[in-house]
């Protein structure tokens, strides 16, 4: 995520936040606090404001999209993206991974809106993992070697080349499979975050679409056998979206019917293939720009 005026950190940490972060009442703060807007991310396409929120002591940063400052798109429907993320980390929850920082919908300063748990972690630069390993890499040759997962050839410049790498790492692994779920049409690196060994994606207003959009950078598996753990995972999602499921019950009130349908759709394709989806080609698979 692009930097932003900041205060200190919060004081709320997402170590050992687990799934809906009741552990540590981290969904309750992000509810009930108070926000506090501190700067805007100016890079950003839509408003993204960094906030502090505070609650019965507590305080932590976060990130607050208010719904009157997103951007119409041609392929979604107005006004949408704040409950697109909010159903990407409905469905993280559900996978056990925990990939989607807490995330909720509520009121603040500018109207309703997305407001999520900020990560203090490799946000600046999303090549470096803050555990001591590299996320993304460019390297020289055809072939990307022990360890990493070609994506493709980039633009270095003065008429070069290199091959653009992901590490060969399962926590991305297990990215991809959440971003094939909810055909996620924007995977770029710098949605990649890392904090005390566990990786957060971020970013997920342009999911969910009833069409084929995924767009990610992490082709690395395609065509390759789904883990076992992975199965387990679209299993149980399978029948948490099931009509008249928490899940799917949940996902109703964020997403159109169509979407919840093609979700379904897509993790049914996903069981019977037990592969890893490759490129379609009637959509660009690699976002842009890539990080």
């Amino acid at each position: 995520m692009p930097a932003a005026e900041r205060v200190p950190a919060g004081r709320v940490s997402p170590s050992g936040t687990d799934r809906a972060g009741a552990s540590d009442g981290v969904v309750d703060l992000l509810t009930r606090g108070e926000l506090t807007v501190r700067g805007r991310i100016r890079e950003a396409s839509n408003a993204v404001l960094y906030c502090s929120v505070s609650y019965e002591g507590r305080e932590a940063a976060c990130v607050y999209k208010p719904v009157a400052g997103e951007r119409p798109l041609w392929d979604f429907p107005d006004g949408t993206l704040a409950q697109r993320e909010m159903a990407a980390y409905e469905v993280s929850e559900a996978t056990g991974w925990g990939l989607v920082p807490p995330t909720v919908l509520r009121d603040g300063p500018h109207g309703e809106g997305m407001c999520q748990l900020w990560i203090e972690g490799s946000e600046s630069d999303p090549q470096s993992s803050e555990d001591g390993g590299e996320l993304l890499a460019l390297v020289e040759g055809a072939e990307p070697g022990e360890g990493w997962k070609a994506i493709g050839f980039a633009d270095v410049g003065e008429g070069r080349t290199a091959l653009l790498v992901h590490a060969d790492d399962e926590r991305l692994r297990r990215l991809s499979v959440l971003d094939a779920v909810i055909n996620n049409a924007d995977r770029k690196g710098g949605h990649l975050l890392t904090r005390g060994g566990r990786l957060y994606g971020i970013d997920h207003g342009v999911s969910f679409n009833a069409e084929d959009k995924l767009r990610t950078l992490l082709w690395g598996w395609a065509g390759e056998s789904l883990t076992a753990e992975a199965v387990e995972v679209l299993e149980s999602l399978r029948d948490g979206l099931v009509e008249g499921a928490a899940l799917a019950s949940r996902l109703a009130e964020l997403i159109t019917g169509a979407e919840v349908d093609a979700l379904r759709a897509r993790v049914a394709a996903l069981l019977a293939s037990g592969r890893h989806p490759v490129p379609g080609g009637e959509w660009p698979a690699i976002p842009w720009p890539p990080v």
